[in-house]
């Protein structure tokens, strides 16, 4: 499998959802972190392609996940983060957007339904994005969480090695 073809650009984005839409296909959109990729993770993004016909994952661009996660993250850069979401069976694409909130994203690829784990509730979640979303139709599903499945975990765990 060739999963960089999987890595949307500015470029091609919306061609790609585009021809979701022409196909009749349903689009489901999640976006995050995704920094060291854990079965809490596979669990999730499976359940979330279950939701629709198609599934594309948007990823917190270097700058902001160190502002989200604070000093020593990503891990991972963007470009491999990416890269190992678009390797996954139940990803359909990936795209790397350079906000602080998934706003501008959402607002590209118009999604048909928009899933977030179940560390978040319908208050928790970022609320500008939970009103455009809203304003668009949207459907928002939340998924169950994974107990104990956590980046921040892994983390811990490796910094007491």
């Amino acid at each position: 499998m060739d999963f960089g073809r999987k890595i949307l650009s500015d470029a091609n984005l919306s061609s790609w959802r585009e021809g979701l839409r022409k196909a009749g296909k349903k689009l489901v959109v999640t976006n995050g972190c995704f920094d060291i990729l854990h079965v809490g993770h596979i669990s999730y993004l499976q359940h979330a392609k279950e939701q629709g016909s198609a599934l594309l994952v948007g990823v917190t661009g270097d700058t902001n996940v160190q502002t989200l996660k604070g000093p020593g993250r990503p891990v991972n850069n963007e470009r491999d983060r990416a890269s190992v979401l678009a390797a996954l069976e139940s990803v359909d694409a990936v795209y790397v957007f350079s906000e602080l909130d998934a706003r501008n994203f959402l607002q590209k690829v118009q999604p048909d339904i928009y899933v977030k784990g179940g560390d978040y509730t319908i208050d928790t979640i970022n609320q500008d994005e939970r009103r455009l979303l809203e304003k668009m139709g949207v459907q928002i599903v939340l998924l169950p969480l994974v107990p104990g499945k956590s980046t921040s975990a892994i983390l811990e765990k490796i910094s007491r090695l």
